[in-house]
């Protein structure tokens, strides 16, 4: 079943997991009307393509107009009119650009597909494993019925009381009336009363009981405002730092809207039974009445408790971000347009056209030394409005973007903190009017907060800048604290392991395994904390140098995740290569393999990304040698694949007939059968006959294919060694004895660890 289809059959939390992978840049109509086509394209070559991103625009383009075609002859004139605009927008975004369109393709295939795999392991789960946020969303869904069942019930005894009331607000004005008491005796008379007396305490304790019911059922609504507020919002504002890093989407926001929607329905309809109480109370009233002595305490609790839930309404729902680098959000460039985008969580009609939002940048930030300051450009207020997809009441800012302030003086440099640590505030405020006849009005002062970000002038901060982004996020809730880095804390491995892991899984199919995230704990921790889950990380180790000479850790590890997205994406989503692990594990594991056998590991000593292979083989003694070939960088891979690195690698030495020494995957996969998808399909060669193709020129074609060049006295270490025949022949020639000498000569022949590597043109004869 197509992907599409898949995900249209899932429940809506993860249906709004999709939603919010769709914007303008891409609308989800061309994800819908054009899936089977752009399902069948290969975005992950498209996105490292220009030539090829090309085409593909174009071919879009082309499929667009035939979509139109269809509308037309469906008579759909209101497709016609979106997909014409669609199309525009298109062309204005990514004509000069087509890259960017299909790793936004890309990006979101893959996104849908960790969206479908959750939905998968959450149904294989089953009832028998309930996670302690369903348990705790049925909770809440439980209180929300309680308080509309409450004010369904409240609605009812005022009716009641009403009822009542009337009744003897009637029987009084009849005892009053000496012309509609005659004829009656005075029995009956004395019964009447009696009746009269017994409905008015009746009433009285009616009123009393409404009362307490309304102060019990805002007691509930406290509480259920209570952890709406104090857990249910800070819980999925960390889910969405959790997710900004890396990890698992951020889901639930449509469930937080319903219910901070259902509590403020709730409140108004309070709110107006506040209301028919004071009616009730202006008909009839007497000493010690309740609705006199209780009515201003229950009105200003009634409206705090709204302005309290209300105040907590407003929050980003998507955090700022560059559409060119939508998997880095929280860094942004100069000049460079970001999209942000808000929610109020209380869905109200009254609500729609009423609330208008500004953006401000650094408020309340004191002024610092070297600290600096931004204006920003583009339309920074925004009107919300009810979204046609789901109702939601919302404003996005599509065009904004920073400008630094030109002040006097160098003053970068005199700051406490480099540019990538510089953390800034982006703001949002608004206010609220609304006014209930009968009850005060309210006013109400709002206002949300994006996460910390970082601003960069040039893209090669970007990675300096996403570290931050990543240690903040993950030590801290604290969404001002912009004196982070002035001493930041130190992490546990448990925390950096896992926020490293969800770099890879978030730009590809793999995060790391156990055996990965080892290599990577003995280089940061050393060999002697034992991989301990406390042991602690600075920030410096994490993200500085120890010395000139020296690179940092995370921008070794960039350099590895841009090498597999541009290189090495598919080998790796296969489990190809091994990537992380150290030298002395790498021979551990290859010791008892059969000659030949080879795994894949990156580079330690490039901070750009390099990838390297390491075999084995044996000497005449059965003795293991371990040859590693010099590490293939990103100029290396753009001219040839590894596939074909693999496939065509050569290992040469004077007078020896060049070999490829590769022969197994780790543990024991066969070399073509773990890389041969990936092989160039031949091309068709001509036919002798056909008259058309004109003639060879005297040509031969060639073919690039990596060579090791090996000194004469490594020869024998680099061949099989001799079969029986192979070594009776020699034995006519030369003694035992003097063969064993030279064997024991070669084995004093100091051994380098790597070889070097070149590409030759190989003629096809």
């Amino acid at each position: 079943m197509a992907q599409w289809c898949q995900l249209q059959m899932l429940d809506c939390k993860y249906l709004e997991q999709v939603d919010q992978l769709y914007d303008d840049s891409f609308p989800m109509d061309i994800r819908q009307y054009l899936s089977r086509w752009i399902e069948s394209i290969d975005w992950d070559t498209v996105a490292v393509q220009d030539s090829l991103a090309t085409i593909r625009f174009h071919d879009l383009l082309a499929q667009l107009d035939d979509q139109h075609s269809r509308f037309a002859l469906e008579n759909n004139f209101l497709q016609q009119h979106n997909f014409r605009k669609i199309k525009r927008n298109l062309q204005d975004r990514f004509q000069e650009d087509p890259v960017t369109m299909a790793m936004i393709i890309s990006r979101n295939l893959k996104e849908e597909q960790k969206i479908l795999a959750c939905a998968k392991e959450a149904e294989q789960e089953g009832e028998g494993t309930v996670s302690a946020m369903v348990v705790e969303k049925q909770k809440l869904d439980n209180k929300v019925k309680e308080l509309k069942d409450k004010v369904q019930f409240l609605d009812q005894m005022l009716k009641n009381l009403e009822d009542l009331q009337d009744e003897y607000d009637f029987k009084m004005n009849t005892l009053k009336n000496q012309n509609e008491l005659n004829g009656m005796s005075a029995k009956e008379l004395e019964r009447e009363k009696f009746n009269t007396a017994r409905m008015c305490i009746e009433l009285k304790q009616n009123r009393h009981d409404v009362v307490s019911f309304l102060n019990e059922l805002l007691n509930l609504t406290q509480s259920f405002i209570q952890d709406l507020i104090s857990e249910e919002l800070p819980e999925w504002k960390q889910r969405q730092q959790i997710a900004c890093i890396g990890g698992p989407p951020n889901a639930c926001v449509d469930q937080l809207q319903n219910w901070f929607t259902a509590v403020a329905e709730a409140l108004q309809q309070v709110r107006q039974h506040l209301n028919k109480m004071l009616e009730l109370e202006q008909k009839f009233t007497y000493e010690n009445d309740p609705i006199s002595q209780k009515k201003a305490h229950l009105e200003n609790r009634a409206l705090e408790l709204l302005k309290s839930l209300l105040s907590s309404s407003l929050v980003v729902e998507r955090q700022p971000c560059m559409p060119t680098h939508p998997q880095r959000p929280l860094v942004l460039k100069t000049g460079v347009q970001f999209t942000v985008k808000l929610r109020f969580l209380v869905k109200l009609h009254e609500f729609n056209y009423q609330l208008k939002v500004k953006a401000v940048f650094d408020k309340d930030v004191t002024e610092k030394k070297g600290f600096r300051k931004f204006n920003i450009l583009g339309t920074n207020t925004k009107v919300m409005n009810m979204e046609e997809s789901n109702g939601s009441l919302a404003a996005e800012f599509r065009h904004l973007q920073l400008k630094e302030q030109k002040l006097a003086g160098n003053r970068t440099n005199e700051g406490p903190l480099i540019v990538t640590e510089e953390l800034h505030s982006l703001s949002f405020e608004s206010e609220l009017h609304l006014n209930q006849s009968g009850s005060p009005g309210l006013h109400i002062r709002l206002e949300a907060m994006a996460l910390p970000l970082v601003v960069i002038s040039n893209v090669c901060q970007l990675p300096s800048g996403w570290a931050s982004i990543l240690w903040y996020n993950m030590l801290t809730t604290e969404p001002k604290n912009l004196k982070f880095f002035l001493s930041p804390p130190s992490a546990k491995w448990s925390q950096l392991s896992e926020v490293l892991s969800w770099q890879f899984s978030s730009v590809t199919k793999r995060g790391l395994n156990q055996e990965q995230l080892n290599m990577l704990a003995d280089k940061l921790l050393g060999a002697k904390a034992q991989r301990n889950p406390d042991g602690t990380i600075p920030w410096t180790k994490f993200c500085k140098s120890a010395n000139e000479k020296a690179f940092p850790f995370w921008l070794w590890i960039e350099g590895i995740l841009d090498l597999i997205k541009r290189h090495l994406l598919s080998l790796w989503n296969d489990g190809c290569i091994m990537g992380f692990i150290s030298k002395e594990r790498e021979k551990a594991l290859l010791s008892d393999k059969c000659p030949g056998t080879f795994l894949l590991r990156f580079s330690e000593s490039s901070k750009e990304g390099a990838i390297t292979f390491t075999w084995i083989e044996h000497d005449v003694h059965d003795k293991p040698i371990y040859h590693s070939v010099e590490p293939y960088t990103k100029k290396e891979l753009t001219a040839v694949s590894l596939p074909d690195i693999i496939r065509t690698y050569k290992v040469m030495a004077v007078e020896n007939i060049p070999e490829n020494p590769l022969r197994f995957l780790y543990p024991d996969i066969p070399k073509d059968k773990a890389f041969g998808k990936y092989y160039p399909k031949p091309s068709e060669t001509q036919e002798p006959m056909d008259m058309d193709v004109p003639e060879n020129r005297g040509y031969m074609k060639t073919e690039l294919i990596s060579v090791s060049e090996v000194h004469p006295s490594r020869l024998q270490d680099n061949m099989m060694p001799m079969s029986p025949d192979d070594y009776k022949a020699l034995e006519r020639y030369v003694s035992p004895r003097d063969i064993d000498a030279v064997m024991d000569l070669q084995d004093l022949v100091p051994q380098e660890p790597d070889m070097s590597c070149s590409f030759e043109a190989l003629c096809d004869l």
